[in-house]
């Protein structure tokens, strides 16, 4: 009433005043007189966006029912007491530079898996290699286990101690004859997501790959990493230049025959 607030008519009941000095605008213009028109349905309108409700466990019984019917390899998907399910999911490793393993170390057994024995802790010595590009590992996972746990799950499971952070999930699909990635938050869960998309791997995939995105926190380097890095650099830097020179090379020489060819013709 004294500060001359305006706002449109609609919005009324949701303005605050402190209005602690009366008194100060006395003569002024009164609280009614500073009303607008309602706003035009062409003004943008901010509008929270509704969240999907989380499926009932009739729905989830549903689909995972209609989900194994498409199974053709046993790996099928289990409902719980509990309203939570488990399944399989494949992840493609598709990692381009080396990782971080401890050096010396036996292949983990079953014994070992049993027990949860750490093999990486057993030793502070290290080595580089790198994995065999897009091999396929398959993780029996809940609807409760989220991407930065699958994201854990592989490194243990080829006992990789880099960082988890500088590696991330992308779900792969296939539209209109193109490769689609998209990289998954680390919140999201991936086995809800397969059972969405179904078993067939060529609707969608799951891939590890390197977190290029410009999130890679780069003091979780050591030295000897950040080193083999640029050792890696200069060398995919070098293939490049001879790639060039061989390309321009070949058309070099191209030209060259062409030239001996039209040699004493006339044009």
């Amino acid at each position: 009433a004294d500060c001359r607030y305006t706002c449109h008519q609609e919005c009324r009941s949701l303005i605050q005043l402190d209005c602690r000095r009366p008194g100060q605008w006395q003569g002024q213009l009164s609280p009614e007189s500073t009303l607008l028109p309602p706003c035009s349905q062409n003004a943008t309108k901010t509008v929270e966006e509704e969240k999907p409700e989380p499926p009932t466990v009739q729905e989830i019984k549903q689909k995972i029912e209609k989900y194994n019917a498409k199974v053709t390899n046993c790996l099928l998907m289990k409902l719980n007491d509990d309203g939570t399910y488990t399944g399989f999911i494949k992840v493609h490793l598709k990692l381009r530079r080396p990782v971080t393993v401890p050096a010396g170390i036996r292949p983990q057994s079953i014994y070992d898996a049993l027990k949860e024995v750490n093999l990486a802790e057993m030793t502070d010595k290290r080595t580089s290699f790198y994995l065999p590009l897009d091999a396929i590992k398959q993780l029996h996972i809940s609807s409760t286990t989220t991407v930065s746990e699958v994201i854990q799950g592989l490194l243990k499971k080829f006992m990789v101690v880099d960082n988890p952070q500088k590696f991330a999930l992308f779900k792969e699909m296939r539209k209109d004859g193109q490769v689609l990635f998209q990289k998954l938050p680390l919140t999201e869960y991936p086995l809800y997501l397969r059972l969405q998309a179904g078993p067939d791997t060529d609707v969608l995939s799951f891939v590890l790959k390197e977190n290029e995105t410009g999130e890679v926190e780069w003091d979780a380097f050591s030295i000897p990493e950040l080193q083999n890095f640029l050792m890696i650099l200069d060398k995919e830097e070098k293939d490049k230049i001879q790639q060039v020179h061989r390309k321009y090379e070949r058309f070099k020489q191209r030209l060259q025959q062409t030239l001996k060819e039209a040699r004493g013709k006339p044009g």
